[in-house]
């Protein structure tokens, strides 16, 4: 407990907000012996006696309100809880709860810190600087939540084979602590966004880590929509909050991915790959990960708006990507309708899974264009009149687009139906 009063005391004499939350991170993988040290012996009395000797007797403890006071002693003493919770989770603790604690209960333990928090800016007067923490409990509050729900499915799945479940469906308790959690991540964002105070001590500096952890839930969920009403708020808000550029680019880029994401679903593809083209040039060059992500909306947007292709060269540091793409990418350029179906029904969990399948489906129409002006290509050029140059044929027979396109599809086509696909593609230009 003394490294966390000591963390503590340094970060609020020096009005350190990232430190002071760095203090409340509960990175069991790293720093393990300093979790179990401030665990000490497990003795709540000896943990309550240590924190207040922080908050009211140390003669060198930072300078509180009665009310500051007991924001912090309540904050600290359920992260005290929460750390038992979770090193007993990890097998770190010899006592009896080691083997029965669960993710369940360390996310609980960290609901409650969670709730501190919140706490402390809605009761007991946290200054603004101090935001930071309030990221931290809803950054690991959704981690958890997602673990206990992972370890809730893998009990479900085992229990399968044994108990009767005509009464239970499993799947609609899937995501029962994430869905709590949005709820409690929703408290966040309410906070900072219907702060009163004045910009500099706002704690609307905030709002936009609470935005992009809500959206990482509501994506998880599959409940994108509900992301529409958080842009809405802060459309309504946006002259009394600081800009997206005040924030930190990882905090920009999140942001601006999922608000391309949605305009994407929306088929608002050109606000989309606006969105989408910022965060891509924001985004660190060494973040593989998220700059995948970006590409996988990306690059549909591209196809739709501009009618290109990605090409190898910026596909060659992603082979999911590459898998993805090149086979659609290449049958669009030899028109080949074919193969461009076959890449689509290989991808096709893939792209479903992304929402990006119906938006790819489109492709076909530039595949078909290609074809259709081959086929015009082709007809080369006939004499002119009055022994004028030669000129390209304009007038070419629906049966020799029916036969391109059955070559090239694979499949018997009537004339009707080549004439419609021509009608389309002429209303299309």
């Amino acid at each position: 407990m003394d490294s966390l009063i000591k963390e503590f005391r340094t970060a609020y004499s020096e009005m350190k907000g990232d430190q002071l939350a760095e203090s409340l991170k509960p990175d069991v993988q790293n720093n393990s012996a300093k979790l179990l040290a401030i665990w000490g012996r497990g003795n709540l009395r000896d943990a309550t006696s240590d924190l207040n000797f922080l908050f009211s007797t140390d003669p060198s403890r930072p300078r509180l309100s009665k009310e500051e006071t007991t924001g912090w002693f309540e904050l600290y003493l359920a992260y005290w809880k929460a750390i038992g919770e979770l090193l007993a989770v990890e097998g770190l603790r010899n006592d009896a709860r080691a083997s029965t604690s669960s993710w369940k209960s360390v996310y609980e333990a960290w609901r409650e810190l969670t709730l501190q928090v919140i706490r402390g800016y809605t009761h007991y007067e946290f200054e603004n600087w101090t935001i930071p923490c309030l990221y931290v409990a809803g950054k690991y509050l959704r981690l958890f939540a997602i673990r206990a729900d992972q370890e809730k499915k893998i009990g479900n799945d085992d229990a399968s084979d044994t108990m009767m479940q005509d009464d239970f469906d499993p799947e609609s308790e899937e995501h029962k602590m994430l869905e709590d959690c949005t709820r409690h991540l929703n408290r966040i964002f309410q906070t900072c966004l219907n702060d009163r105070a004045p910009l500099e001590e706002s704690r609307k500096w905030g709002i936009y880590y609470a935005i992009n952890l809500l959206f990482k839930s509501y994506f998880k969920l599959n409940s994108a929509t509900l992301s529409k009403n958080v842009l809405k708020a802060i459309q309504a808000g946006r002259g009394d909050m600081p800009t997206l550029d005040k924030f930190p680019k990882s905090q920009q880029v999140t942001f601006k991915y999922y608000e391309g994401v949605l305009s994407f679903l929306e088929e608002n593809y050109v606000q989309a790959e606006q969105h989408l083209t910022m965060a891509w040039h924001m985004c660190h060059k060494d973040a593989k990960r998220n700059l995948e992500l970006i590409l996988t909306y990306l690059i549909p947007c591209h196809l739709l708006t501009t009618h290109t292709l990605p090409s190898a060269q910026l596909l060659e540091p992603f082979p999911r990507l590459q898998k993805l793409f090149l086979p659609l990418g290449t049958a669009i350029k030899k028109a080949d309708l074919h193969a461009f179906d076959v890449a689509l029904r290989d991808g096709q969990d893939e792209f479903i899974k992304r929402r990006i399948y119906l938006t790819l489906e489109r492709g076909r129409d530039i595949a078909l264009r290609n074809l259709l002006r081959k086929v015009f290509i082709t007809g080369g050029f006939e004499e002119g009149k009055d022994g004028a140059a030669p000129v390209r044929r304009t007038r070419i027979p629906v049966a020799e687009f029916a036969a391109a396109i059955k070559i090239s599809g694979g499949e018997d086509i009537d004339t009707d139906e080549v004439e419609c696909l021509l009608a389309n593609m002429i209303y299309k230009v």
